[in-house]
């Protein structure tokens, strides 16, 4: 059983479902509304987890009502917690078309506030927490791997770097990189050469919010216990594809049997 620190944020997801997105000064009537823990950091704690790797997740959430509301998933995943505290739980506000299709915006509140530390070993660490948790994140890792969501330029070359296509043209610099292409599935790259490529398998797609978060912690699962990067590939593109066919972040995450039964069928 791997162990993988995730250094990352935690937030509570407000997620309204639309027929369609609204257009600029557009106002929709929703037609439903629920909350999630979520956050790119305690999803893809979450779905390692579940995913059968011991994971410590280290972050931090606010001194009010959201806080432990955004911890549920990950305590009952058994993730190991090391959190601090500021004034707010960082917030989430998401739409959700009919398709899958979505619009978020972010309010950090803690995950501002993360205290930088080099907890060593292997560490998956994402763009949602200030660039100073990053560094120190990476410092004394074994194996360092950066999900470079939401985009930014950032000095570091993780040993694993994953990205969507638009955020590839921001962040490139990985020694393996792996980029997703949404339905098209993902590309692994080393010294800028293709070395793995997969498609996802077909599912209808219900919500995208936590897909590529699922990638990215099966992916890091995968390798860390020591499969083949193509198998490795595959099977996170079929941990993103089934979160995307649920509704919610964290309560999307598969189970490793869950991947293994949708690769068989």
């Amino acid at each position: 059983m791997p162990f993988l620190t995730v250094v990352g944020s935690i937030n509570l997801d407000l997620v309204a479902r639309v027929a369609r997105l609204p257009r600029p000064g557009e106002t929709l009537t929703g037609g439903g509304f629920e909350r999630f823990p979520g956050g790119k950091g305690a999803n893809q704690a979450v779905a390692a987890a579940r995913l059968g790797a011991q994971v410590r997740m280290i972050g931090a959430i606010g001194d009010d009502t959201f806080g432990e509301e955004a911890v549920v998933a990950l305590r009952a995943a058994g993730v190991e917690l090391e959190l601090g505290r500021a004034a707010t739980t960082g917030i989430a506000l998401i739409l959700v078309a009919a398709g899958g299709e979505n619009q978020i915006v972010v309010v950090p509140g803690a995950n501002a506030h993360v205290a930088p530390t080099s907890p060593g070993g292997a560490v998956l660490c994402q763009l949602e927490v200030p660039d100073e948790v990053v560094y120190a994140a990476a410092r004394n890792a074994d194996f360092f791997a950066l999900n470079a969501a939401p985009a930014r330029p950032i000095g570091i070359e993780p040993d694993l770097l994953i990205v969507n296509r638009l955020e590839h043209e921001v962040v490139s610099r990985g020694k393996l990189v792996a980029v997703t292409y949404g339905a098209d599935g993902a590309a692994l790259f080393e010294g800028g050469e293709e070395v793995a490529r997969a498609a996802p398998p077909p599912v209808d797609v219900v919500d995208g919010t936590a897909a590529g978060d699922a990638f990215a912690a099966c992916l890091v699962v995968s390798l860390l216990e020591g499969r083949p990067r193509g198998e490795a590939l595959r099977r996170a593109c079929a941990a993103g594809a089934l979160a995307a066919s649920r509704l919610g972040a964290q309560p999307s995450l598969p189970t490793a049997s869950q991947v293994d039964a949708i690769l068989a069928s």
